[in-house]
């Protein structure tokens, strides 16, 4: 069901016509309507229990699948961005079976729209390869979904800050010290990937401040 007009984010329409466009072009003329399906996308990203894994995320995560295909050959554009779309659209907190929910939500929902079963099936494979970020060498579809989404470790101090907050936000019901030990064995585990970024491109961007910022933020975890 569609979120009130009032409660909707900024960019809702402007996503939804990004939508429309995607999955417009990713299937047969003869589907169903694609806006029921970006509905209702998108009011999964708008859920309550969302502090990062927001509209936000998925507006910056689909910015940066676009900054990075002009630079990069990938055998199916269309599967990333819609990728981009599933991948945290299942996403409760206390769970850690959310990308194999969001995958089985891609498969269910891309097959009712009538997306060819290989697009549909590159798609579910991309979803669950957010789970480590760690696509296999020349897998080019999914090295720029995992760049675009750990674009957010590159950001500025400040942003990178604002980020961070937000995740702790998200796993309020965790004790600071489960936390902290948590999160810092997710920033051990990035920070000894050979590559954080695995396109020329996002590696030359990224790779330098990401892995400043998460050295920063282990270092304050363990103070």
């Amino acid at each position: 069901m569609p979120a009130p007009a009032s409660s909707r984010h900024p960019a809702h329409d402007a996503l939804l016509t990004r939508w429309t466009d995607l999955l417009t072009g990713a299937r047969d003329a003869t589907a169903p309507p694609p806006a029921p399906y970006g509905e209702d996308l998108l009011t999964r990203w708008a859920e309550p229990q969302r502090r990062y894994h927001t509209t936000d995320h998925l507006l910056a995560v689909l910015d940066r699948v676009d900054e990075l295909l002009p630079h990069v050959q990938t055998p199916d554009p269309a599967a990333i961005r819609l990728a981009a779309w599933f991948h945290d659209a299942v996403y409760l907190p206390d769970r850690s079976t959310n990308e194999e929910r969001s995958a089985r939500l891609a498969e269910r929902a891309l097959t009712e729209a009538a997306v060819p079963a290989p697009r549909t099936a590159e798609t579910v494979r991309l979803v669950l390869l957010t789970r480590d970020h760690d696509p296999a060498e020349g897998d080019t579809n999914g090295e720029v979904l995992c760049d675009a989404d750990l674009a957010v470790l590159a950001g500025s101090p400040e942003d990178y800050g604002a980020y961070a907050a937000a995740v702790r936000e998200e796993y309020g019901f965790v004790p600071d010290d489960t936390f902290r030990e948590g999160r810092a064995n997710v920033l051990r585990h990035l920070l000894g990937l050979p590559r954080l970024f695995r396109t020329p491109i996002g590696h030359d961007r990224w790779e330098a401040p990401a892995r400043h910022n998460m050295a920063t933020e282990l270092e304050l975890l363990g103070a």
